[in-house]
């Protein structure tokens, strides 16, 4: 099974990330959203990380230009008609996603692959939306898309063999690394990321130490590149409470009790990066 035509659903931060590696990669991209204004944005964020490419010596113009070319824009359904593989990348909102995914499957030919770029729901649930669970898959990409070099591949109940041989086979020609995931609350990566930065902010909370120290702490200490807090505003606290919670409810176990002072920082709109104010300000 190969694929020539990508569709990406979702223009935002994981959407146009996606749609700018496929079309680097060679593919023939469409990026979907519902307005022509989140495309432009879209758009217009995938020509500045050219730019910066260009900037730093790593793609010439004609290179750019070729990316951009891949990547055509449409706020209608029916440009999916040519996709050999659709992934959603819509927030991570289950009802919005069953309500897309449907769409999207009804839009598509019948040998086409759908993709769900969740990172933490239920690869079986959402592909119970579409008729066809066989060529269902999660690919969960991690953020920055064009930076991150890892995508999990995650099988659902009904995944065929083929489907997960043909996914694994397209992370490997985008230039990413594959691992694959059973399908479970936050899969590999986030089932253990999310808990770990949930236990910085109890530390935080319980005053064992300063935002500034567990973070040097645990970058010094455990070289890690950032520290928990810090990555905790760069994911964004209201996500990260959406995840620690779907663990609560998914693993029916207090170990993943969204710490206190997460859901106040939450109500209060202290959401990190994207509101200017998290556990540092920006």
């Amino acid at each position: 099974m190969t694929f020539r035509n990508i569709a990406v659903v979702g223009a935002g931060t994981m959407g146009n990330g996606i749609a700018q590696v496929c079309a680097a990669a060679g593919f023939s991209v469409v990026m979907i959203d519902i307005s022509e204004e989140a495309l432009l944005r879209g758009r217009t964020t995938i020509a500045k990380n050219l730019d910066r490419l260009v900037a730093k010596d790593k793609l010439d113009a004609a290179g750019r230009d070729a990316v951009l070319a891949r990547i055509q824009c449409a706020v209608d359904y029916s440009a999916l008609a040519q996709a050999d593989l659709v992934i959603e990348a819509a927030t991570e909102n289950e009802v919005l996603k069953l309500r897309l995914l449907a769409q999207i499957d009804a839009a598509l030919g019948a040998d086409a692959l759908i993709a769900t770029n969740t990172s933490s729901m239920s690869v079986t649930r959402l592909a119970a939306a579409t008729q066809r669970g066989d060529r269902f898959i999660g690919l969960h990409f991690f953020n920055p898309v064009p930076v991150m070099a890892l995508v999990e591949v995650v099988r659902g109940l009904r995944t065929s063999d083929a489907t997960l041989e043909a996914a694994q086979a397209f992370v490997k020609a985008i230039g990413k690394t594959a691992i694959v995931a059973k399908n479970s609350p936050g899969f590999a990566v986030n089932r253990i990321l999310c808990p770990m930065i949930n236990e910085a902010i109890y530390a935080l909370q319980e005053g064992l130490a300063s935002a500034e120290d567990i973070d040097t702490g645990m970058r010094l200490g455990c070289n890690q590149p950032i520290g928990p807090l810090a990555l905790a505003d760069l994911i964004g606290l209201d996500t990260l409470l959406s995840v620690m919670q779907m663990f609560y409810a998914g693993f029916n176990d207090p170990k993943y009790r969204p710490a206190p002072l997460l859901k106040e920082m939450v109500d209060g709109g202290y959401l990190g990066r994207k509101s200017g104010q998290g556990f540092f300000q920006y």
